[in-house]
């Protein structure tokens, strides 16, 4: 029994759904998701609630229909509240700016590197050793989020890097270190 595809998804107010075919759109206050989902699993729309249910009880379909309803109800919290990532810069002379839409680090390269955002997703920068990523598809926004951490990702000797907002970065002691 899939526990996370039985659960029904409650659209908030202002957001609408629509589906044709195995496509889905979700239309909200912060913009618009399209998705193509698996025509295995039938989508039941009554009201403002949502249901999905499975042909049959083999493990391909429990599969399909937790990740389905996961997915889902991901683009209906993007399109109503939007997801963000954080991160923080750690090291002596590491800055972030932005200039237009493109994110500028200086990490301790002997170039700057530039990352531009893709179209749906915004960067700001609080301040400058502080990075944040926003948008209203998660996948999008946690690959951005992964590629600016993989720049630079955190080292265990004396923690430079960037790493995610309350990442924990396990540490190691050097060669004096008995």
């Amino acid at each position: 029994m899939s526990r996370i595809g039985n659960k029904v998804v409650v659209l908030p107010a202002g957001v609408e759904v629509t589906q044709s075919g195995n496509d889905v759109t979700v239309k909200g206050p912060k913009g618009e998701l399209t998705r193509t989902f698996s025509s295995d699993i039938a989508m039941n729309i009554e009201g403002n609630e949502v249901t999905f249910t499975r042909p049959n009880d083999s493990k391909e379909m429990k599969t399909i229909h937790g990740t389905t309803r996961a997915n889902f109800n991901n683009m209906v919290v993007g399109v109503s509240e939007g997801f963000q990532k954080a991160l923080e810069l750690i090291g002596v002379g590491y800055r972030a700016q932005l200039q237009g839409s493109k994110l500028v680090l200086n990490v301790g390269y002997s170039h700057p590197v530039e990352i531009v955002a893709p179209e749906g997703v915004t960067i700001e920068v609080p301040a400058n050793t502080q990075v944040v990523v926003k948008g209203s598809n998660k996948e999008v926004v946690g690959e951005l989020a992964a590629k600016i951490r993989g720049t630079r990702p955190p080292e265990p000797y004396k923690g430079k890097g960037i790493r995610y907002v309350g990442e924990y970065v396990r540490r190691k002691e050097g060669k004096t270190g008995k």
